[in-house]
């Protein structure tokens, strides 16, 4: 009797022992697989380059440029929808039409609000998460634009939450009317170590220069600092954008960077937005990192990212939800001495497609005629 119990207790153990190895094999395999397939982008390489017909006339320095910046995540994150890394639930939106709506409204908003350059973040290419739509190769054909599209989030499947992201390839694009001579992808450092680091966002700049008659450029940076690491990756990427930027303007350029920062700004007051216990607050930019006629153009009147914790649908219309709800001013723009802004401006869309409004920069080059 003791015999046959001691045999049995180790068949289980063995059965168990079994079940481990085998569970430890597939998660080792899953691993190498994540490893062998983890984007591994140059510290710069060639942005992809769509639409324009080579005919379009270059910068009239004479005349004021516009530009908007929007984050339009990746048309999945509009008032309908919530997301779990705010305290939200959803991974990615309900069903692929809702993507489609929230697209076609960014685009009629965009087409509502003419500019020189659009700068967008979070622009899906071929994700899960967006259903596959192809947003850059949408934007380009709707604003009949040149256009510049490069990566900053590229993984073969993100194991996590449950269900999983699952596949997605996102990044940042500029949609211009000028003829660029170069638009290119610079890497700015990245705060995850391995594994984390195979499914996780590698963030960029991305440049574009115009050429101006005067020999010189306009050098417009497309930016989406990161969001969710613990402040180191925040800081050492504002580092690299604000050396850029103070080399490219030492040698005579004009240099405009526009973007989601995931940062509040210098010199600007926000109190009417106060951080509410227990949500995400964005850290400030340290302002000594650019002086001497640097300047950045925000607008403080109107918030340009809502908090997506729970769908916003009702706060449209009701203003006491509106002012109940987190909100912050994290989108904006950075201009070197030698560009004038003319004006800055949140535009409130009521965060209807996406979880961030447009800002529209308006700017004159000085000296540049």
């Amino acid at each position: 009797m003791r015999v046959s119990l001691v045999n049995g207790m180790v068949k289980i153990a063995k059965i168990i022992g079994a079940f481990v190895a085998a569970a430890a094999l597939l998660f080792g395999c899953f691993l190498l697989f994540l490893t062998a397939a983890e984007y591994r982008p140059s510290a710069e390489e060639p942005a992809e380059i769509a639409g324009g017909t080579g005919s379009a006339a270059g910068i009239d320095p004479t005349q004021p440029i516009d530009i908007i910046s929007w984050n339009i995540g990746y048309c999945g994150l509009g008032a309908k929808q919530d997301f779990f890394m705010d305290g939200g639930a959803l991974v990615r939106p309900e069903n692929k039409q809702s993507v489609e709506e929230n697209l076609a409204g960014i685009i009629r908003t965009l087409q509502r609000n003419p500019a020189d350059m659009y700068f967008i973040q979070e622009l899906d290419k071929l994700s899960k998460r967006s259903y596959y739509i192809d947003q850059p190769a949408a934007l380009t054909d709707a604003l009949a634009a040149f256009s510049a599209y490069t990566y900053n989030f590229k993984a073969a499947f993100v194991p996590y939450p449950f269900p999983p992201i699952g596949k997605v390839a996102s990044g940042v694009g500029v949609f211009t009317r000028f003829p660029f001579a170069r638009a290119y992808r610079f890497a700015l450092p990245v705060p995850f170590t391995w594994p984390v680091s195979t499914v996780n966002l590698k963030r960029c700049m991305l440049i574009t220069r115009f050429p101006l008659a005067s020999g010189k450029e306009l050098v417009a940076v497309n930016v989406h600092l990161e969001a969710y690491d613990e402040g180191e990756g925040k800081i050492a990427q504002t580092k690299a954008l604000t050396d850029f930027v103070r080399a490219e303007y030492a040698a005579g350029n004009y240099v405009i960077v526009g973007g989601d920062f995931n940062q509040t700004f210098p010199g600007h007051d926000f109190s009417r937005y106060p951080m509410h216990e227990g949500f995400w607050a964005p850290p400030p930019i340290d302002g000594a990192l650019l002086t001497d006629g640097w300047r950045f153009a925000v607008d403080e009147r109107t918030p340009s990212c809502r908090l997506n914790n729970a769908p916003y649908e009702p706060a449209i219309t009701d203003e006491k939800l509106r002012k109940d709800w987190q909100y912050y001013v994290i989108d904006g723009f950075i201009v070197s001495p030698n560009v004038s802004v003319q004006s800055v401006e949140t535009l409130d869309e009521s965060f209807r497609y996406a979880d961030h409004n447009p800002v529209k920069l308006r700017v004159l080059l000085k000296g540049a005629a």
